[in-house]
């Protein structure tokens, strides 16, 4: 017999870094025990420290959880590569100043590690979504 979800919840958290101060208003109202919770986190997530972890949260009636982590945002991947703080705030049509560059085997290696996350099963249109991601962000692509 399968449980009762009671909630779903999205989450964005920096990987091996969550305490109950952080999480426990968005927890705390269904009922999850915050320092299981940050401990299995941070134990499944130590690895990737630093970098954000999207999980979605499936907690049931009878106050237990289930943990679905998900791969980076490909934003915050293109700036771990780019080596820039944060995407330009002005971004020019055709790509006109742009704030920073990417190498395309980058480009490659990101659309990889994005593929399990994407909605197509095409590598080249997987490709073509990082790199327009990153010209929204103000991201140069080269060869």
């Amino acid at each position: 017999m399968s449980k009762v979800v009671k909630a779903k919840i999205k989450l964005q958290l920096s990987s091996g870094s969550a305490n109950p101060a952080s999480v426990g208003s968005m927890l705390g109202p269904h009922g999850v025990n915050l320092m299981k919770f940050c401990t299995d986190f941070n134990n499944a997530t130590k690895d990737k420290k630093g970098d954000v972890c999207p999980i979605i949260l499936t907690v049931y009636v009878d106050k237990t959880y289930e943990i679905e982590y998900k791969t980076p945002p490909a934003s915050a991947l293109i700036k771990k590569y780019s080596k820039i703080e944060k995407g330009s705030s002005k971004v020019q049509k055709g790509g006109k100043n742009p704030i920073g560059f990417i190498t395309k085997a980058s480009v490659i290696e990101i659309a990889k590690i994005k593929m399990q996350d994407l909605n197509t099963m095409d590598f080249d249109a997987a490709c073509k979504s990082v790199e327009g991601s990153a010209r929204s962000m103000g991201v140069e692509v080269r060869n």
